[in-house]
């Protein structure tokens, strides 16, 4: 499933948007939001699929050699374990996951450079040679194997960042959180079980959280940004970052809005996004700020938790 930590930053890619553009649709901006939440599932089933589609083209190529009028014994008698690798096997299919694939419309048909390029470089990385060449064959060391290959030699691919960014903005910013996803699905795959495909929401509760998330940061925006305002009178307000404002509302939406979260998680989460999305100092500055405001809003019981543990939270 996403993580709550990408459902908070596409809010807040929408927000930006919304607040640069001075769209004052909505309803329209909540379907962007959900419709960028969706394309990030679709880079989940496309970095799986990546995987399916480097095997094919090795397929291919093992075809052609063994086709050849006079073989070599090597290219007569090829390593397939690549290609029957039993992750990658059970990947290809899979029903619900090929099904996903045609209904979205998603491929990698017209990336075959992107393919071949991973291809090559696959065969001279030392870890696919020690795979190729090990004696044990097993369905763990199958998996081991393939998420080593996703978390060390798909994801930092320079060429797939460039891919990416060149099919869509949505994906910017995403490769990292997917990758988590991808290996989140490996490591819960067990032998002769289906592939544990995760959904895109933990549950209703995350979908129902980044609508209510952004929708009550865009209607009290005038409201929270009074409180930043108040706690910011050592700096000139009109100064400030509006990726810095927007980030401080959407905190304070949180903390208000959703009496499950500690506030302490809320804080942590917005300061590790400003980290990215912000300058250097920026984290330092919400931070303080956040802290003085959230100490306001307890005093003034606007910040309620309830839940095991919360009542009373300090």
């Amino acid at each position: 499933m996403i993580s709550r930590r990408l459902l908070r930053v596409k809010a807040l890619q929408i927000l930006y948007a919304y607040r640069v553009s001075e769209n004052d649709n909505l309803h329209n901006t909540e379907k962007e939001l959900i419709f960028s939440i969706e394309k990030s599932y679709d880079l989940y089933h496309l970095i799986l699929l990546l995987l399916v589609d480097i095997s094919n083209y090795m397929t291919q190529r093992v075809d052609i050699a063994r086709s050849k009028y006079f073989p070599t014994d090597e290219e007569a008698n090829p390593n397939t374990r690549f290609i029957d690798n039993r992750i990658i096997v059970h990947i290809s299919d899979n029903r619900k996951f090929s099904q996903y694939l045609e209904a979205r419309k998603i491929s990698w048909s017209n990336e075959e450079e992107l393919i071949k390029n991973l291809y090559r470089n696959l065969l001279e990385w030392d870890v696919y040679q020690e795979y190729m060449s090990s004696p044990d064959d097993s369905f763990t060391q199958d998996k081991n194997f393939i998420s080593r290959l996703v978390a060390e030699f798909i994801l930092p691919n320079e060429y797939l960042q460039q891919v990416l960014e060149e099919q869509s903005i949505y994906w910017n910013d995403d490769l990292e959180f997917i990758g988590s996803m991808v290996i989140k699905t490996l490591s819960r795959w067990k032998e002769n079980n289906d592939m544990p495909i995760l959904s895109m929401f933990s549950n209703d509760d995350d979908r129902l959280y980044v609508l209510d998330l952004f929708k009550k940061t865009v209607l009290h925006a005038d409201e929270y940004q009074e409180l930043i305002k108040k706690f910011s009178e050592n700096w000139d307000f009109e100064r400030l970052a509006l990726m810095d404002i927007l980030i401080m509302q959407m905190a304070i939406s949180e903390a208000i809005n959703f009496p499950s979260i500690p506030s302490k998680v809320t804080l942590n989460e917005y300061i590790e996004i400003s980290k990215y999305y912000s300058t250097e100092k920026s984290s330092y500055f919400i931070n303080g700020i956040l802290d003085k405001i959230f100490a306001l809003l307890r005093s003034d019981e606007k910040i309620k938790k309830t839940g095991r543990g919360l009542i009373g939270e300090v």
